[in-house]
């Protein structure tokens, strides 16, 4: 038993000290690599912090970009998802209520043309970014209400689309935001 039990309690204190200590201490060390320490990117307007790069926020404005609903109410202190399955009846209300919200703010759209991502919330709750026809969708409703030529606003959201090699395109919708209020003086 002694030849057993030896083996396997040193093994255990070596994993506790590399994925306890050592692994942390170098996952630490290279995120002060990163901008910001790796606190995350800000974003300012005005010189003053609106938010962060990484955390989706909420937007209800009519002249504002709307992001995805967030199962956490876009409170960064926890991420999580909803966790109720497409069947259950909670959450086909919930995704039944962000539609009726965003057909009857976006006139001139239909059921069809409203991408899931704007009914549902992502994974975290956090998510900061939609895909470029997420935002295009909504063009009409921010042009409208901030008085711009719909052209101009969607030659901003082209502007503000990231292209990834590896993954689909996608809109910071904070970014956007503030590059609207920049234009528009708000």
């Amino acid at each position: 038993m002694k030849q057993h039990l030896l083996p396997a309690f040193r093994l255990t204190l070596v994993l506790l000290v590399v994925c306890c200590l050592i692994y942390p201490a170098l996952v630490w060390a290279g995120a002060q690599l990163a901008p910001n320490s790796g606190q995350g990117e800000t974003i300012s307007h005005r010189g003053r912090v609106v938010g962060y790069d990484n955390v989706g926020q909420k937007f209800t404005r009519p002249e504002y970009f709307w992001s995805r609903p967030s199962a956490v109410d876009y409170n960064s202190a926890g991420s999580a998802g909803s966790n109720k399955g497409p069947s259950n009846p909670e959450y086909q209300a919930t995704v039944q209520a962000c539609l009726d919200t965003f057909l009857l703010q976006n006139p001139g759209v239909s059921k069809a043309q409203v991408p899931a991502e704007l009914l549902t919330a992502s994974g975290s709750g956090l998510d900061p970014h939609l895909s470029p026809a997420g935002a295009a969708v909504q063009v009409a409703r921010v042009a409208r209400a901030r008085q711009l030529d719909a052209a101009r606003v969607q030659a901003l959201v082209a502007q503000h689309t990231q292209h990834s090699l590896l993954g689909p395109d996608r809109v910071n919708v904070l970014r956007l935001n503030v590059a609207l209020d920049e234009r528009s003086g708000h």
